[in-house]
């Protein structure tokens, strides 16, 4: 890659190069190599258009922001200068203006530790690690709030890293980023060539003082590194759900279930069911599909619950009671001359449990996803944990 050598002008004369608007923000997940943000902002000021952000925030955990104090030690294989100070000086020597940039210290502002709340006392923890689903629902929640606050400002163009931390860090940054950023943000991932990317004692490719030995006993010059930045693409949905739900959304978890319900109410609007009375037979616009009777009872269940307004009962083990009155209607409403009517069968009258429910559920998904496109779409629509309804408008569904 290409690079500035402060020699090729007298310093005195060394032109300073326009870098970005001094309003960029570097946001970074890190974890146990806080060398990927001396590595990235390397590679931002290599760019065909350098980039110099403004400031620099972390995200991560306090055993992350631990590994983070590294960056301000300062190491005599760097002549005595910290990491951050040989990075600053490198930049300001090869043209670089960083007057008034790279803010970033150990403070709360620019680095935030992930944080839950311990159960049983209801105090506040940073945490040290994310190991279990809790862990990272918490991290979930971190990292979405620092992407909001960031992109509130009309002011600031974000950047994001997910070079650093876990992988399930990087991942939830990404989908932050999709849920929450906008069209003039940037998602990047930082690329350190071998065996450069492990290599204690690393810091970018123009780091001053020796080579660096590798544990193999091999010497390597910094110099010799490839960091290359890699743009990673992504869907800015925010203006699209934020006009939809009319509202902002607190937690991940929470904006994740506001935005499939967005995405199932508009996968449905195309749809319209029509379920046969006296057949097991369903049909999805032109689409015709032979259900089992449990299915077909499972279906008719929540059409008819939607035709008639009632109100979703959300836990499952709810069903089996209205279920049980819903049999006994279809059983007298059967017609005594039709023998192949399906509500002559044990269906009616059959007891049905939540174990039965559920799998008549994961049945009929199967069923519909196999069937074709509009089956696919309708199986999303169906009750999932925490909501027993057809997410689907009464008037699109009819009964025959």
């Amino acid at each position: 890659m290409p690079t500035r050598s402060p020699a090729t002008l007298p310093p005195s004369t060394t032109p300073r190069l326009d870098d970005s608007s001094p309003d960029v923000v570097l946001l970074a997940v890190t974890g146990m190599s806080p060398a990927i943000l001396t590595e990235t902002i390397w590679a931002l000021a290599q760019l065909p258009e350098p980039v110099i952000p403004s400031r620099v925030v972390a995200v991560t955990t306090l055993e992350g922001r631990r590994q983070l104090g590294r960056l301000f030690e300062p190491s005599p294989d760097l002549n005595g200068l910290s990491p951050w100070e040989a990075l600053r000086q490198n930049l300001d020597g090869t043209g670089h203006d960083v007057d008034g940039r790279l803010r970033f210290g150990l403070t709360g502002n620019d680095v935030q530790v992930i944080t839950d709340v311990e159960p049983a006392s209801g105090a506040s923890r940073e945490l040290t690690d994310l190991r279990t689903p809790t862990d990272n629902l918490a991290a979930a929640d971190a990292i979405l709030d620092a992407v909001r606050g960031l992109v509130a400002n009309p002011d600031l163009r974000v950047i994001g890293s997910l070079a650093g931390g876990r992988k399930t860090m990087g991942a939830l940054l990404y989908a932050c980023f999709t849920l929450a950023a906008r069209e003039s943000d940037q998602l990047t991932h930082v690329l350190v060539s071998e065996p450069f990317e492990t290599l204690p004692g690393f810091w970018f490719p123009q780091q001053p003082g020796p080579a660096l030995k590798h544990r193999d006993g091999t010497t390597h010059a910094p110099a010799d590194a490839r960091v290359e930045l890699a743009e990673i693409a992504f869907v800015p949905l925010r203006n699209l759900f934020q006009r939809e739900l009319g509202r902002p959304v607190g937690s991940f978890s929470r904006l994740i279930e506001a935005c499939r319900t967005q995405v199932r109410r508009q996968a449905g609007e195309s749809l319209r069911l029509t379920i046969e009375t006296t057949r097991t037979t369903l049909h999805i616009n032109l689409l015709r599909i032979d259900l089992a009777p449990r299915e077909h009872l499972l279906l008719m269940f929540l059409i008819s619950r939607a035709k008639r307004g009632e109100p979703d009962l959300r836990h499952f083990n709810l069903i089996p009671e209205p279920l049980a009155e819903f049999q006994k209607e279809l059983r007298s409403n059967a017609d005594s001359r039709n023998l192949g009517d399906w509500r002559h069968g044990a269906c009616t009258t059959d007891t049905v449990d939540e174990q039965d429910i559920r799998r008549a559920l994961s049945s009929l998904r199967k069923r519909l996803r196999t069937a074709g496109p509009e089956g696919g779409t309708l199986s999303l629509l169906l009750p999932e944990r925490g909501r027993f309804t057809l997410e689907l408008p009464a008037a699109q569904m009819f009964l025959r």
